[in-house]
């Protein structure tokens, strides 16, 4: 991609999830249009005045277009909130094995007193001596008792942990628990006074183009405070299964991550976490973990050092159009379920693999990636009411029902899906043993599932179907990613047990003129996919 994320102040942080990130606060108003019973003098009208039905034609008091602008000032409220926005610095002990004809030396111009920095820059790590690696980055005081917000990336693999507050003071700080799926970590200080704070406001109630403020810590100069707005939310930058970013064109650059994004209520809207930048600094391309998600996840940080997230142990895949179409659904939305983890939650029966899900505990879902993200943020133990469309029968239409499960914890079922996801990929070359093969169609050749086959492509025992042995390439089949060794469970929402059955299927299915056949594949482990392929 053109740009790149980038982030904190540390080298090592030249990754997708910047260590640097600035905030942007919603300005208390905007400059409302001039009262409607105003006078206006009809021989000379305002030159930004537009009627917007007839475009170059004067407007008259009644149809004129409002006008607005920006803030004339924040200052008042950014002096409220700079004593809670705290900077970050970690130092890290690695050990440096080079020696002084391996160590380039740096060179400043003859004279200049840089060069006694870059002399004391190499001193500490020369000689294959343990030296401090540092790095900078933001934060904010949630509690006056001395609790703190930041990024996991600002504190990760750190030795040291100090917190510098705007008066000047330093104390040094404890972690009390990380979320590396949203890059969250809690801080806490002690403090023999109590310590300036905010608190979290309502991410859901903004709306793009609001006014946010950050105040961070970009490049080392602490208390450093820019102004936007919200460009745009539920940003998905591939930083992490919960993405849900709140853009925001306020100015972040390296050492803001971790830092607040205020609405104009002083209220703690985002996290300032990433950027996109092709040269390391600001573009206005910030991404704000929105307050919505955080403020769960630092509760159960603060209270248990560790998150406890709802789980439902299913796997999904998304609705694509083709998808839809072949369900027959209207709107290609909701989460296609395609597995459920043995032992988990939903291994009741109540939900199966087909099922659409269309609303979770009251919310919609549009797309398999809400579904994760609202039911992690579910309590534990809780039960939920699922919408989702079925068939009762492969010829029948979708139809809504609603089932109710018990959420699990998701920590503890992480162990359960990694079992239920072991096993050997696929083979993609190794020749089919002598089996009962049918014709080929889509490009590929199937055979009877024999113990030779489950072998020869290590196939999980009791994992049932139609194996795939062959798949001819440029054919139908192969531009949709399948490969000998996969097993089909379905065609057409079917169940097919020997592979005479697939080809009839697929047989009838081009009589009645359909123009994909939706297939239903199981990897060597069993784990589950909806395939469309074209019909030629």
């Amino acid at each position: 991609m053109a740009g790149r994320i980038s982030g904190g102040m540390a080298g090592a942080l030249a990754v997708l999830l910047c260590a640097s990130t600035a905030l942007s606060v919603q300005a208390q108003g905007v400059i409302a249009p001039p009262p409607g019973d105003q006078p206006v003098a009809p021989q000379k009208p305002a030159a930004d005045t537009i009627n917007p039905a007839a475009p170059g034609v004067p407007a008259s008091p009644t149809n004129a277009l409002p006008r607005h602008k920006g803030p004339d000032s924040v200052a008042d409220l950014a002096e409220s909130l700079l004593d809670s926005v705290v900077n970050i610095s970690t130092a890290q002990k690695v050990e440096d094995g080079a020696s002084d004809e391996q160590t380039p030396q740096l060179k400043a111009p003859e004279g200049s007193p840089l060069q006694d920095f870059f002399n004391d820059l190499l001193k500490d790590g020369q000689g294959g001596e343990a030296r401090k690696v540092e790095s900078l980055g933001s934060g904010f005081v949630i509690d006056p008792s001395g609790v703190i917000v930041t990024n996991n990336h600002v504190i990760a693999d750190a030795d040291e942990i100090t917190v510098n507050f705007a008066d000047g003071s330093k104390l040094d700080a404890k972690l009390l628990g990380v979320d590396t799926k949203t890059d969250l970590a809690v801080l806490k200080v002690e403090s023999k006074h109590p310590l300036k704070s905010v608190k979290f406001g309502d991410s859901e109630k903004i709306r793009i183009g609001d006014w946010v403020l950050a105040i961070g810590n970009p490049f080392g100069l602490g208390g450093s405070v820019s102004i936007g707005i919200v460009s745009a939310r539920g940003r998905n930058i591939n930083a992490g299964p919960y993405d849900n970013f709140i853009q925001t064109d306020a100015a972040i650059n390296k050492g803001n991550s971790g830092g607040p994004l205020f609405d104009m209520n002083g209220d703690v809207v985002g996290i300032n976490t990433a950027i996109l930048s092709p040269t390391g600094g600001s573009i206005g391309l910030g991404f704000s973990i929105p307050s919505a998600l955080a403020a769960n996840v630092v509760t159960q940080l603060r209270d248990f050092g560790e998150t406890r997230r709802g789980w439902l142990g299913i796997r999904l895949q998304e609705v694509t159009d083709e998808i839809g179409e072949g369900l027959g659904l209207q709107d290609a939305k909701g989460a296609l379920v395609m597995g459920i983890v043995p032992g988990g939650p939903s291994d009741n029966g109540l939900l199966k693999i087909g099922d659409v899900i269309t609303a979770f505990d009251g919310k919609p879902i549009t797309s398999s990636r809400d579904l994760p993200r609202i039911v992690a943020e579910t309590p534990v133990g809780k039960s939920v009411d699922i919408k989702l469309l079925r068939k009762a029968t492969p010829t029948d239409p979708m139809q809504e029902q609603t089932v109710q499960i018990t959420l699990g914890r998701l920590e503890d079922g992480e162990k359960l899906m990694s079992e239920a996801e072991g096993g050997a990929k696929p083979g993609d070359k190794a020749k089919p043993g002598e089996a009962a093969t049918a014709p080929g169609a889509l490009g590929m050749t199937f055979a009877d599932m024999t113990d030779e086959l489950r072998k020869q492509y290590k196939l999980a025992e009791g994992l049932a179907g139609v194996v795939i042995t062959k798949v001819a390439p440029n054919s139908p089949a192969a531009e949709k990613g399948i490969e000998p060794g996969l097993v089909i469970k379905e065609v057409a929402q079917e169940s097919v047990a020997k592979a005479k059955d697939v080809a009839e299927k697929l047989a009838k299915l081009k009589t009645d003129g359909r123009k994909n056949a939706l297939l239903l594949l199981a990897s060597a482990s069993g784990e589950l996919r909806v395939v469309i392929v074209p019909i030629q």
